[in-house]
């Protein structure tokens, strides 16, 4: 199912609202969780920051993971502390705005990223070619992917382009798999599928760094990273924190309740994946994995 959104990620991976539904018997459509279909939002251009590169050409994201201090692997090695050291990076002042699109897709300049994700020699999700930092949220998440699994292979002594063997178009069709452009697509699903994690099915299970999406209603949804449980009094999951790509603020932490505890996130429609150890791996096979052709990985002009 396309559209300007797969299931709520229009073919962008936009997580905003706009009516791109789920191919299931009772259609539930995924945008963005802070507005209903059929709205389109984005930060006023005059508003917006181009930011200058450092004498690095780092920006400022990458000129604060190039600061910090090494990362402490977890027990499972998984992937989770170094989504977290990613997301540390991000400043939380509004500078980093979110922007989509979804009446005029922009998937030949813009796939929601801060800058532009390169991966084998080339660009694999493109920033929004004004330099102003913009995104939205399922291209924050994959960049936030992309970021932490350099990071942990350069940690390693690994080739920061090599994610399981992954050829570009692998990453690429991952990348619209994670925007949700066919029935059954989530960040989940193409982490599983490449070999790289497992879904998370117990909740309980849940760890900071562990990659999630949901839907909402009234209609909406959103791709996020996924921080913490909220819960009542007397132990129940009630909601969750998590870092997005967001309406209005943009870049930074938010919570969210279960429809079921005074809020809006269905509780069956939440999703939750993370990648594991690089030595837990497993080889994956090209021709059963969704190739998605929703649109092509153009190059951004020079």
């Amino acid at each position: 199912m396309r559209g300007f959104g797969g299931v709520f990620c229009v073919s962008l991976g936009m997580c905003v609202p706009v009516g791109c539904q789920q191919l299931e018997p009772k259609p539930v459509v995924k945008a963005d969780s802070e507005k209903p279909s059929g709205t389109t939002r984005h930060w006023t251009r005059g508003q917006s920051r181009s930011y200058p590169l450092d004498k690095r050409g780092f920006s400022p994201v990458d000129a604060k993971l190039a600061a910090g201090k090494p990362v402490i692997d977890d027990a499972e090695g998984s992937l989770n502390p170094y989504v977290l050291r990613v997301v540390e990076a991000y400043p939380l002042d509004g500078s980093y705005p979110y922007h989509a699109n979804f009446k005029e897709p922009e998937y030949d300049i813009y796939n929601g990223v801060t800058q532009d994700m390169w991966y084998r020699g080339r660009v694999v999700a493109k920033a929004y070619p004004d330099g102003s930092r913009c995104s939205y949220c399922c291209g924050l998440t994959f960049e936030i992917f992309v970021r932490a699994m350099q990071l942990r292979n350069i940690a390693k002594g690994l080739d920061p382009d090599d994610f399981n063997g992954m050829s570009f178009h692998d990453l690429f069709n991952l990348l619209q798999l994670w925007y949700i452009e066919g029935e059954g697509d989530s960040p989940q699903r193409g982490i599983a599928a490449y070999g790289l994690g497992r879904a998370i099915t117990d909740f309980e299970q849940a760890r900071p760094g562990d990659f999630a999406d949901y839907s909402c209603t009234p209609p909406g949804g959103h791709s996020v990273i996924f921080i913490a449980w909220v819960r009542d009094g007397a132990g129940k999951l009630v909601g969750f924190k998590y870092f997005s790509s967001n309406l209005g603020p943009g870049v930074g932490y938010q919570t969210a309740r279960f429809s079921d505890c005074g809020g809006r996130v269905l509780r069956d429609t939440l999703r939750i994946a993370r990648v594991g150890g690089i030595e837990d791996y497993r080889t994956f096979d090209r021709t059963k994995i969704p190739l998605r052709r929703a649109y092509a990985p153009n190059q951004p002009a020079p």
